[in-house]
């Protein structure tokens, strides 16, 4: 009866007796063949001709060491599955222990060699071969006689083959459960500390190729131990378990949660923007840690500390960042009214200031703060105001009339944005409706060009301004919506989608402050945009020494080879609104003619006779 052979791979020949030694009484009671190589390449010579139930590799060797020996027996598919078991002398080395699972590796021993161990890890896989070489002499023993075998043959057959294909499925979940438990902690299934070193490695890796950085949450529990002394060891442990599966939902699935030990957590977070991402995901976790925990018959509370450290100005590498980030939640915990803390106080600073500014502005929108005024548009061929631009203000109750400028930067929430977004459609629309009635069906309609808060366009953006276009039944060509370069520069399909919708339900688009992004055409021609609105700055460098007012005829000029309409914003001076009209500009807007107004104001002005542009007098009104 053939039996199992054992390969065993070592170039020094002093580790090579002492390990044939240990093995050599199993084979000489032929229990399995032992075959000897000195070097990978001739491991791989025997791996050719035979058929081995475990190979014992050295893994420092000269020429081709035992990772790349391993990777190359596993690349055949013959070989793939056979068991290798890496030894070496560098113990407690972590990393390349973890290198040595990702080859494939069944197991990793370190000299000097246990012998017992070592005979019984072998003798494991050996008794392993000899029952699939037993399996395969049955299956070919039924092969010859399957032409002669009835029913009964057939089934005796297939309940073999179910034996050995649960056996198979068995082992195969045997080494994901061992590959998991190495990965993985056991208590709440996230990942373990020296998982979370091998992701965080390869995050910085990743961040200095591509320029993008990464943050780093580190989290604690605040009076954890007295939770575990009160109520037992059993209820520490489903508190770590229900907080983990908070964490976990309260993030990205691309993010990555793990447990340190203890209750101590770590979340990383990749991709653009980690700074306002770590700060909001920090909010989320705190505010989901502050809601009690049902544990068993008792509603226990805890709370955590948070900190943040940034790649890489917070840490050159994993391990300074971890100790960073666990020095920011250090000082969460001791300041208990800022439990989420940045690293550098700065960032804190401005966090804290943007928590305000969203604070205040929430309330500004329930108070009645907020209004719009509209800064008018003039057509250069007729004189009058056919549009206008709705600008947000802030009556704010210490600062003043604010610009939108002032304090939506400092605003990052997203449901507060949409909300005013919503406001302002509402009020526009509202606007346009007046005026359309005041104005008669037959007269061409003045748009009314708004800004979005949103720094992205949304589906939700549709479901609320056609059926506000719809309530007040605006004629196409009433509402405009303002583009900015850097929105269309990243668009994609969907953004086309809901830009074409737009068009067809009579919305005009444009694209704001050109020049500003430092663009081309090209996204103009694309998504054919009804106007272009010259940015204010190269306006303001017309009649300059430095070709500004060629730099505008230019833009004018292509524009109009694409058919839109073109909008010059800031116009300031006679001799800026004379170069525009001869370049042959469309319409203009700014402080030459009139500032921002209150709706009031503006119907007033849509209802006088037409300006007199051409004359040398002064056109502004105040």
């Amino acid at each position: 009866m053939q039996i199992p052979k054992v390969l065993l791979v070592n170039d020094d020949p002093a580790s090579m007796y002492a390990l044939e030694s240990l093995l050599l009484d199993d084979a000489d009671q032929h229990v399995y063949e032992l075959i000897s190589a000195g070097s990978g390449k001739e491991a791989l010579r025997h791996v050719l001709r035979h058929e081995f139930a475990v190979i014992l590799m050295d893994v420092s060797m000269p020429g081709m060491d035992g990772f790349e020996t391993a990777e190359a027996i596993h690349s055949h598919p013959r070989s793939a599955g056979t068991p290798i078991i890496f030894i070496t002398a560098h113990y407690a080395d972590e990393l390349n222990r973890l290198k040595a699972y990702q080859k494939g590796a069944a197991d990793y021993l370190f000299t000097p060699v246990i012998p017992q161990i070592l005979q019984a890890k072998v003798a494991v896989f050996v008794e392993m071969a000899k029952k699939n070489i037993q399996l395969r002499i049955k299956t070919e023993e039924l092969a010859r006689l399957n032409q002669d075998l009835r029913v009964q043959r057939l089934q005796d057959l297939e309940r073999i083959n179910a034996e050995l294909e649960q056996e198979i499925k068995e082992r195969k979940l045997a080494e994901t459960r061992a590959h998991e438990l190495s990965t993985r902690d056991a208590l709440t299934n996230l990942l373990n500390r020296r998982a979370l070193i091998q992701q965080l490695e390869h995050a910085v890796a990743t961040s200095d190729r591509s320029g993008v950085g990464f943050a780093l949450l580190f989290l604690d529990l605040d009076k954890f131990k007295p939770i575990n002394d009160n109520y037992g060891h059993e209820a520490g442990d489903e508190l770590l378990r229900q907080v983990a599966a908070r964490l976990t939902a309260a993030v990205r699935v691309a993010d990555i949660v793990a447990r340190l030990g203890g209750d101590e957590f770590v979340v990383l977070i990749e991709g653009k923007s980690a700074s306002a991402n770590a700060a909001r995901v920090g909010r989320k976790i705190e505010m989901a840690c502050a809601l009690p925990f049902d544990i068993g018959s008792h509603r226990v509370k805890t709370a955590a500390s948070i900190g943040i450290a940034l790649y890489p100005q917070d840490g050159a590498n994993a391990q300074a960042l971890m100790k960073n980030a666990d020095t920011a939640m250090y000082h969460a915990k001791q300041n208990g009214a800022t439990p989420v803390q940045f690293f550098h106080e700065e960032l804190n600073v401005r966090e804290r200031e943007r928590e305000r500014w969203t604070l205040e502005l929430r309330k500004a929108l329930a108070a009645g703060q907020l209004e719009l005024r509209y800064e008018p548009q003039v057509d250069l061929n007729t004189g009058r105001v056919i549009a206008a631009e709705a600008l947000l203000y802030w009556r704010h109750p210490a600062h003043g009339l604010m610009e939108a400028a002032q304090f939506l930067p400092f605003v990052q929430e997203r449901a507060l944005l949409d909300r005013i977004d919503a406001w302002v459609i509402a009020q526009c629309c509202s606007q346009a409706s007046l005026w359309q009635s005041l104005s008669g069906q037959s007269a061409q309609p003045l748009c009314i060009w708004l800004n979005l808060a949103t720094p992205q366009l949304h589906a939700d953006l549709l479901q609320v301004l056609l059926p506000a276009m719809r309530k007040h039944g605006l004629a196409p060509g009433s509402i405009g919506i303002e583009l900015s370069e850097k929105l269309l520069l990243h668009a994609n399909e969907a953004l086309a989608q809901m830009l074409t919708q737009m068009q067809s339900t009579g919305v005009r688009l444009a694209l704001d402050d050109f020049g500003s992004a430092r663009s081309s055409l090209a996204a103009c021609k694309r998504w054919q945009l009804n106007t272009l609105k010259v940015d204010r700055s190269f306006v303001h460098g017309i009649g300059n020494d430095e070709g500004g007012t060629d730099l505008v005829a230019a833009v004018i000029h292509l524009a109009r080879a694409l058919s839109m309409r073109v909008v010059a914003l800031g116009v300031e001076t006679r001799q800026q609104l004379e170069v525009l009209q001869e370049l042959g500009c469309h319409t203009c807007q700014g402080a030459l003619f009139y500032p921002p107004l209150p709706a009031a104001g503006l119907l007033e002005q849509t209802s006088v006779a037409d300006l007199n542009i051409s004359s040398n007098e002064d056109i502004s009104h105040e």
